[in-house]
């Protein structure tokens, strides 16, 4: 016990006037009130994060594969859903598969944010392409032919 507390190192920082006993102590109870605070409250990570961080929360995993590219995609739907989730990249593979692995309690979260990405990726297949559809009217537009003849008429009235 004695050597854990030889081993630690903690700097405060007090901005005084004047450093009496009574400013030294006020300070060292607020650093231990954080101190207890912050080991009541441990810093759990949210939302992504590495599978080694979501293993060590203890509440077991599932995992899924997605194929597609776009796995930011799927990142923007998982945090609205608010799941703790972590993304491999398998190498091996042509083309690259991901590993979504998440906490098994958040298997509904996680089954109705797939749900809504892969509408989302249907949605986006469905629309048309903006730049084929500005090829297309270009093409339109070359192939009809303008006369911008002028006639400059001029009737004088007396």
């Amino acid at each position: 016990m004695q050597e854990e507390v030889e081993q630690k190192t903690v700097a405060l920082v007090i901005s005084a006037g004047k450093l009496t006993g009574r400013e030294l102590k006020k300070a060292m109870l607020k650093l231990l009130a954080h101190l207890k605070d912050k080991k009541a409250h441990p810093n759990i990570p949210q939302g992504k994060q590495s599978v080694k961080q979501l293993a060590e929360q203890g509440q077991g995993m599932n995992s899924i594969e997605i194929t597609d590219q776009n796995i930011k995609d799927f990142e923007r739907v998982a945090k609205k859903y608010g799941v703790d989730f972590a993304v491999m990249k398998d190498k091996h593979e042509v083309p690259p598969k991901y590993v979504v692995f998440f906490k098994g309690k958040d298997a509904d979260a996680i089954t109705n944010a797939f749900k809504e990405y892969t509408a989302d990726i249907v949605k986006k297949a469905a629309r048309p392409s903006v730049l084929a559809e500005l090829r297309k009217l270009a093409q339109i537009v070359k192939n009809t032919v303008v006369d911008k003849v002028k006639h400059k008429n001029k009737e004088q009235s007396l």
